[in-house]
């Protein structure tokens, strides 16, 4: 008798990938990978296979076209059966080269030498050899010397940006030489300029502003802010969101006298109009990603200005302030008295405190102490004078038709002013830091010198027409305050582009529309909340059901993917670069890659991979390795999750999600593939909606029928079953 032996199929080592690798006049080699094997002796076989002496002057690299980086040690693991990689010269022999070259006298060979720099300045191994070999000093120096001219002066400078932006040295190295020759780039308007020279140029500036101490005072020194408006006319719009950028870190260096200088140059006219003409309505319709978050940054930062007035009491000794208080009760009361002898009667007569409260102070015998509280502080009577002033048949007409109206009617102007202007300062979020993630601004805000002034001016008018379509007494203050909160938010929410518009929103948004909204909404979320039994016991019923649909959607979410912005190790953000990451359609393996802004690249064009099994942890927020260094982001650390993995080559996959829905969707997902429970904010949300409709869903049949808080007593057995009938 024989017996058969079935041979068990080999186990794949999951160390060794097959790959193929070129070499310029070569013919490509296929070969496996060991990732356990070091790199040099891989690359010596290689060489021995092209018959290649040295093999110390050689280095593999990536030859995707978004990702040409060198191969280390540290991100070997990041190939992948099937990819093809390239064998080229080492970093050191590539930046001994490229040095070579830029100390040559001939301006081609130069000029080759740095679009070459340019392209690998990118990756941080290459840049790291090129500055231990002083190429960066070499760098700086061309540039100051100010003989490079046209694309050898466009490499130059983006090489420049490229080795900085790894923060490997700081920027307190440049000296005034340096800073003076490039912003002669930015105030040269005169002789047309390469754009990419501009452009680099503001960006550099930027930077030496936000990341150096005491280089500030320097360039703002020598850059013309004429030039940067004009900047912001160019049909280029990388150099209208460097320009925009540099203006914004300018602003936020200033002190407060210079913020209220830059503050009322961009207010004028001229700028607003070129603003609003060449940054929010461009010719392409769109605002990108970055834009839109430097205009956010300048809302803020113009906004911000108002922090103080917001913060500061009234002083009992400010005759100033006391003269504003004075003049809201003249152009009130006093416009139609021409005889001087009138008016002295009445302040013989004591009748100012009554003005005052007509006017709706709270403490009519002394108004000043309505402004005491902080928020809103003095700007609250800020605005009020400037709506009697620049709108002053608005103001009487609101003060004088609360004026006649009966004591428990009347709308208060003094009191429900100062609780406005500090609804206001809350929903625009008057003196918080700009957040790095922030990307709301209101076009409308561009369209006035003194635009929070004016937002008060109309909000007040729709608070007095509220309170009369509401017929509110004092008693309803709050409630009439929550109406028109939703009514300013419902508005703005609508991104009106001027306050015309934003005007004509608010005409729509009448408190019976209000009413009607909220009743839908309430509708919508209704019997679920009854805390019967049934329902509760109804609810723990179906809620795995749901529990897993929402899993199906947030791996669904996951499998679209999303654009994320890059962030570099120590938290701070990368202007202008992003990343994609995909989950695939079996579960099983993240798919990332770099991308731009608009791109939503497919599966295969993303050639990074990392296999769900690898996954060792998800966490959050400061506990990131990219946020520990971050200091001062509150939103970005927020948004931010990191997988931590079982390699020792790349310990973690680090996020900062664009908003808190995406980063609720992602964490969940994760979740979710490391058998862990969904816990956001978004889940608890979405569970509470569908249990609610499915509540809803069964209970149709019982419509009408009162449900008991405890179910019926079950009755006893019967003494006998004789009454059961005998089919057979």
């Amino acid at each position: 008798m024989t017996t058969k032996v079935t041979k068990m199929p080999a186990l794949k080592d999951t160390n060794v990938v097959k790959i193929a690798v070129e070499m310029e006049d070569q013919v490509a080699q296929l070969v496996e990978f060991k990732q356990q094997q070091p790199l040099a002796a891989t690359i010596q076989e290689l060489c021995n296979g092209w018959g290649l002496s040295d093999p110390d002057q050689y280095a593999l690299q990536f030859s995707e076209i978004n990702n040409r980086n060198y191969i280390t040690e540290k991100n070997r693991n990041e190939i992948k059966n099937g990819y093809v990689l390239r064998l080229t010269f080492s970093p050191s022999k590539t930046a001994h080269d490229i040095l070579q070259k830029l100390n040559s006298s001939s301006n081609d060979e130069k000029t080759a030498a740095v679009q070459k720099l340019s392209s690998l300045s990118m990756d941080m191994t290459f840049a790291l050899e090129f500055i231990n070999k002083q190429g960066l000093a070499l760098i700086i120096n061309l540039i100051e010397k100010g003989k490079c001219k046209g694309e050898l002066l466009a490499h130059t400078l983006l090489s420049f940006v490229e080795l900085m932006d790894h923060g490997i040295v700081s920027w307190d190295i440049l000296e005034l030489p340096f800073i003076n020759t490039v912003a002669s780039y930015v105030n040269n308007q005169s002789s047309p300029q390469d754009s990419k020279v501009v452009q680099a140029s503001l960006s550099i500036l930027e930077s030496i502003v936000l990341n150096s101490t005491g280089k500030y005072g320097q360039v703002e020194k020598e850059i013309g802010f004429q030039n940067l408006i004009m900047h912001l006319q160019t049909q280029n719009p990388v150099i209208q969101q460097n320009g925009i950028a540099l203006i914004n870190a300018l602003f936020q260096k200033a002190d407060h006298a210079k913020r209220k200088s830059i503050a009322s140059a961009l207010c004028s006219k001229q700028v607003r109009n070129i603003i609003t003409s060449n940054l929010i309505q461009s010719r392409s319709g769109q605002v990108g990603t970055e834009m839109a978050h430097q205009l956010y940054v300048l809302q803020t930062l113009i906004f911000g200005l108002l922090e103080q007035r917001m913060n500061t009491k009234m002083d009992s000794q400010d005759q100033d302030a006391h003269d504003k208080i004075k003049e809201l009760r003249k152009i009130a009361f006093d416009l139609d008295i021409t005889n001087a002898a009138d008016s002295t009667v009445r302040r013989q007569m004591g009748v100012f405190a009554k003005d005052y409260k007509k006017l709706g102070f709270k403490y009519d015998i002394n108004p000043a102490l309505d402004f005491t509280e902080t928020p809103p502080g003095m700007l609250a009577l800020d605005c009020m004078v400037y709506f009697a002033r620049n709108h002053t048949e608005s103001y009487t007409k609101v003060v004088l038709e609360n004026s006649c109206r009966a004591d428990e009617h009347e709308c208060p102007f003094g009191r429900t002013s100062v609780e406005l202007v500090k609804l206001l300062c809350e929903v625009l979020r008057i003196g918080e830091s700009p957040s790095e993630q922030g990307q709301t601004y209101y076009p409308m805000f561009f369209t006035h010198d003194h635009p929070f002034e004016e937002f008060f001016c109309i909000c007040i008018v729709l608070l007095n027409k509220t309170w009369k379509e509401m017929r509110a007494t004092t008693e309803d203050f709050l409630k009439v305050f929550s109406v028109v909160k939703e009514q300013i938010t419902r508005a703005l929410a609508a991104q009106p582009l001027n306050l015309e518009k934003f005007k004509q929103l608010l005409q729509a948004l009448t408190y019976a529309e209000i009413t009607q909204l909220w009743q839908r909404e309430r509708t919508s979320r209704e019997e679920w909340e009854s805390h019967a039994r049934p329902i509760v016991e109804l609810k723990e019923q179906i809620t795995p059901e749901i529990m897993d649909l929402i899993q199906k959607q947030r791996l669904g979410f996951l499998v679209d993917g999303t654009c994320f912005t890059k962030y570099s190790q120590r938290g701070q953000r990368i202007k202008d670069k992003f990343w994609y990451v995909r989950l695939s359609p079996n579960h099983k393996v993240f798919h990332y890659g770099d991308c731009d802004e608009k791109s939503v690249p497919s599966l295969e064009e993303l050639p990074n991979k990392l296999a769900v099994v690898d996954v060792k942890a998800l966490v959050t927020g400061k506990e990131c390795p990219h946020m520990k260094d971050a200091r001062g982001r509150k939103t970005t650390h927020q948004l931010a999750f990191s997988l931590t993995l079982d390699s020792v080559e790349v310990t973690s996959l680090d996020f900062v999600a664009p908003d808190e829905k995406a980063f609720d969707y992602w964490t969940d997902g994760i979740n979710a593939l490391l058998g862990n429970k969904m816990v956001s904010k978004e889940t608890e949300h979405d569970l509470e909606t569908l249990l609610s409709m499915d509540i809803k869903l069964r209970l149709l049949d019982a419509e009408g029928i009162d449900i008991p808080q405890d179910p019926p007593p079950i009755p006893d057995d019967p003494p006998n079953y004789d009454f059961c009938y005998d089919f057979k």
